[in-house]
């Protein structure tokens, strides 16, 4: 048995669809284990692209199996409409295929709109969400109001439950302005959601018995580490746990069944939506990295805000994450550049410090400490060994594995998942 845990290091975004993709060939289960449709994948197959938002990246390759674990918030309609796109690009996906786990809990619409009345509330104070209701359909989980998929197997016996529910959210509902929701909408609901039923499974007892038969099973979570609602930059996070360590808890597996935690960290960085961001280049240079990388979000076709390399904040993250390798991402894109600068440090108030403070208010005064490489002119795009690459990138390379403490093991050079110089197999034990 052999398992690997895919993790974002950065804010998300960082090109793990590609990642996760060339793993899944080498998989035979891929689980989807944090998060909602607010986060996505892009695949690239010869020539076709999928953009994933719920469905597991294996569900593209013919012979896997992809499971919805227990710590996703699931939006059974978004992801009946994601099951039917793939199928029209010629994806088959059947409860044999995919498997959703019986406890993931819903996202219901007073979920979207809650989301959407507490964004627009907050002006210019919003944490930039993607309005489509992860936020609030997790704290009814952990205020224990959430139906669940198993749930939908009799809603008969939902009332006592639907009425918990709106209790707390029509006074929010009303508060902000809003019209109560009726009983009568969320039970129309629920019975058109039914036909997730499909693919319900005890996931949990299906991958223990997957890994303890010696299936390579790969795990992928959404977003990136800085979005953690433990460990990045609160309140502008996302509403789960993105580190390695929750694929266990949002799968129902032990965690000695986790292997190696690879961090996918884009070779500058990048971040949608608002919070602070030290190396930030809100100018030509951003631009730049912006207008090469094709840097707009996946599911929400948002622009993201570019900057250079954060070493400061990737070590973090492969600390708080447990991160053994990384995959290092869109290398292509710095390709040209007179210079390069990657932030080993910050100053806060005058003060060095070596970490990214826990406070958003002493976040958005941190001044980042850059060092200054060559860049180098020969195009890296394509390059599928460390002879096709320059001198000058290599040492980019190399120095990134210092400054954050963690080795290369997959290096990208463009888009196509056969552009990847691959320096130690993640399922290798």
């Amino acid at each position: 048995m052999s398992s690997v845990v895919v993790v974002g290091s950065q804010w998300g975004d960082e090109g793990k669809g590609k990642i996760v993709d060339w793993l899944s060939e080498r998989a035979d289960v891929v689980v989807r284990f944090q998060g909602g449709h607010n986060a996505g994948h892009t695949l690239v197959i010869d020539g076709v692209k999928y953009k994933l938002s719920l469905l597991p990246s294996g569900v593209v390759r013919p012979g896997k199996l992809s499971i919805i674990g227990n710590g996703v918030v699931l939006d059974p309609q978004a992801l009946l409409s994601e099951i039917e796109t793939v199928r029209g690009q010629g994806v088959a996906v059947s409860p044999e295929t995919l498997k959703l786990s019986e406890t993931a809990p819903l996202i219901l619409s007073v979920h979207r709109e809650l989301d959407q009345l507490r964004e627009k509330a907050s002006g210019a104070g919003a944490i930039g969400t993607t309005g489509r209701g992860i936020g609030p359909a997790y704290e009814d989980k952990v205020g224990r109001r959430a139906v669940r998929v198993a749930d939908l197997e009799d809603l008969s016996v939902l009332g006592p439950r639907i009425d918990r529910l709106l209790a707390h959210h029509n006074a929010l509902r009303i508060g902000l302005g809003a019209e109560p929701m009726a009983r009568e909408a969320i039970f129309a609901e629920l019975e058109a959601a039914r036909p997730v039923l499909a693919y319900a499974d005890p996931t949990w007892r299906t991958l223990n018995r997957m890994l303890s038969s010696g299936k390579n099973v790969l795990f992928e979570a959404a977003q990136g580490t800085m979005l953690d609602v433990d460990h990045g930059t609160y309140p502008f996070v996302t509403s789960s746990n993105t580190v390695g360590g929750q694929a266990a808890a949002g799968s129902g597996v032990g965690p000695s069944f986790l292997g190696r935690t690879l961090g996918i960290t884009k070779a500058y960085t990048t971040r949608v939506g608002n919070g602070p961001f030290p190396t930030e280049q809100a100018n030509d240079i951003g631009e730049t990295l912006g207008a090469r990388g094709a840097e707009f979000g996946t599911v929400t076709g948002r622009k993201r805000r570019c900057g250079w390399f954060d070493a400061v904040m990737v070590r973090q993250a492969v600390e708080t994450g447990g991160i053994n390798g990384l995959a290092l991402t869109k290398l292509d894109v710095l390709d040209g550049f007179e210079t390069l600068k990657i932030c080993v440090g910050y100053r806060l108030d005058g003060e060095a410090i070596d970490r990214l403070p826990p406070d958003a208010a002493r976040q958005s005064r941190v001044e980042p400490v850059y060092e200054t490489f060559d860049g180098w002119k020969t195009s890296t795009k394509g390059a599928r060994s460390w002879g096709e690459l320059p001198a000058e990138a290599v040492k980019y390379v190399r120095h990134v594995e210092e400054l954050v403490g963690a080795p290369v093991s997959m290096l990208s050079t463009s888009p196509e998942r056969i552009d990847t110089i691959l320096v130690d197999d993640p399922f290798r034990i």
